[in-house]
C-alpha cells in the first residue's frame, strides 16, 4: 500500500537494514516537575506513574528488564533499541546520565538508545555525553505539547517554547535525532493552535513527531477538572480532522512515528474511544485516504527545508 506519511518503521528499516524494536526499560528517574524542583504536582495531563512500567521500583534493574523483554524481539531477529521512556531521564547530576549510558551500552545486541526527557533537563555536557555515547542510533524524546506558552503554563507544563526550541537546535547540531512530543485537544486550545504547533516543528531540526489526543487519567490533575465538569476531552471526529490536517501540513522529512496516544491499563477515564486504537488509526487512515492527504501536501508557503536530522 502506497503510504501516506513516513512511519517509524521505514525509518528504522533505513537505518537498520531491518525491523527494529524498542523496549522499554525503567531507570528509576525522576522528573523536576513532581520532586519540587519546579513544582510538586506534575503536569496537568500526567499521574504519578510517568508512563513508565514501574519494574525500577519493583527491584529490576536495566540489565533484567533487557533480558526479559527482548525475548520475543530476538526471535523475530530485530534490531534491539532500549527506551527509557517513563519521567526524565536527563534530570539529575551529569554522572548519573554517564552511568546509564554505561550501563545501557553494555547490554547485549543493543543497537541504540531512545530516551525521554524534558527540554529543560538538557544543558551542553549531557548533550555531549549523549553524542559521544557509544550506541550506535541515539535519539532523543522531548516533550513540547504545545508551542503556546499560555497553553504550557495552563497545564504546568514549567518550560516555555523557547525553550524546548534551544535543547532541540542544541541536540541536533551535536548529531542526536530528535523526536518531538505534541498533544491535540488541551485544555483552553482550538485546532489553530494545534497547527500552530505543527508549524513551529517544521522550523526546527527535529527527525519524528508524536501526536497525541488528550487523555484524562486516573491520578492525574486533569482528572479532577474532568470530574468537576471543567474539561471536556477533544471529540473522536475532531481529534482525526487534527490529525490529518497536522500529516499534511508536516515537513516531508519528518517520521511520524505515534498518532495517537495509548492508555495504560486500567488508567483511562476519557474519552471512551481512546480504548479503541485499531478503530481509531483505522479511520484516520481512511479520512486521509478520502481526502486524499499526503504529508506535507499543504505545508505552509514559505515553510523552509531543513537537511536530515540526527546521527543514523
Amino acid at each position: 500500500m502506497d503510504p501516506r506519511y513516513n512511519t517509524l518503521s521505514q525509518a528504522f528499516r533505513a537505518i537498520f537494514g531491518r525491523r527494529a524494536k524498542k523496549i522499554p526499560l525503567d531507570a528509576g528517574s525522576a522528573c523536576p516537575n513532581r520532586d519540587g524542583t519546579i513544582s510538586s504536582g506534575g503536569c496537568l495531563f500526567c499521574n504519578a506513574s510517568g508512563s513508565g512500567t514501574g519494574l525500577h521500583h519493583k527491584g529490576f534493574g536495566l540489565r533484567a528488564q533487557w533480558d526479559i523483554l527482548t525475548q520475543a524481539a530476538r526471535r523475530r531477529q530485530e534490531a534491539l533499541l532500549a527506551y527509557l521512556q517513563s519521567f526524565s531521564n536527563t534530570f539529575g547530576p551529569t554522572t548519573r546520565l554517564a552511568g546509564l549510558l554505561a550501563e545501557m551500552a553494555a547490554l547485549p545486541d543493543i543497537a541504540g538508545i531512545c530516551l525521554g526527557t524534558r527540554p529543560d533537563c538538557l544543558d551542553t555536557e549531557k548533550i555531549a555525553l549523549l553524542a559521544a555515547a557509544p550506541l550506535g542510533h541515539v535519539r532523543l524524546e522531548l516533550g513540547l505539547q504545545s508551542a503556546n506558552d499560555a497553553t504550557l503554563a495552563r497545564i504546568h507544563r514549567g518550560h516555555d517554547a523557547a525553550c524546548f526550541a534551544r535543547a532541540v537546535t542544541q541536540a541536533a547540531a551535536a548529531g542526536l535525532a530528535i523526536t518531538a512530543h505534541v498533544m491535540a485537544g488541551l485544555p483552553g486550545e482550538t485546532r489553530g493552535d494545534f497547527l500552530a504547533t505543527i508549524d513551529f516543528l517544521n522550523a526546527l531540526p527535529v527527525a519524528g513527531v508524536k501526536l497525541h489526543n488528550t487523555l484524562v487519567v486516573a491520578g492525574a490533575p486533569l482528572a479532577r477538572l474532568h470530574a468537576a465538569g471543567a474539561y471536556a476531552p477533544i471529540a473522536r471526529e475532531d481529534y482525526i480532522d487534527c490529525v490529518c490536517a497536522a500529516i499534511a501540513r508536516l515537513r516531508h522529512d519528518i517520521v511520524i512515528e505515534r498518532i495517537n496516544a495509548d492508555p495504560a491499563p486500567g488508567e483511562l477515564i476519557a474519552p471512551d474511544w481512546a480504548a479503541d486504537k485499531q478503530g481509531l488509526l483505522r479511520d484516520i487512515g481512511a479520512e486521509l485516504e478520502r481526502r486524499d492527504l499526503r504529508q506535507g501536501c499543504l505545508r505552509q508557503p514559505g515553510a523552509r527545508s531543513l537537511p536530515p536530522a540526527g546521527r543514523e
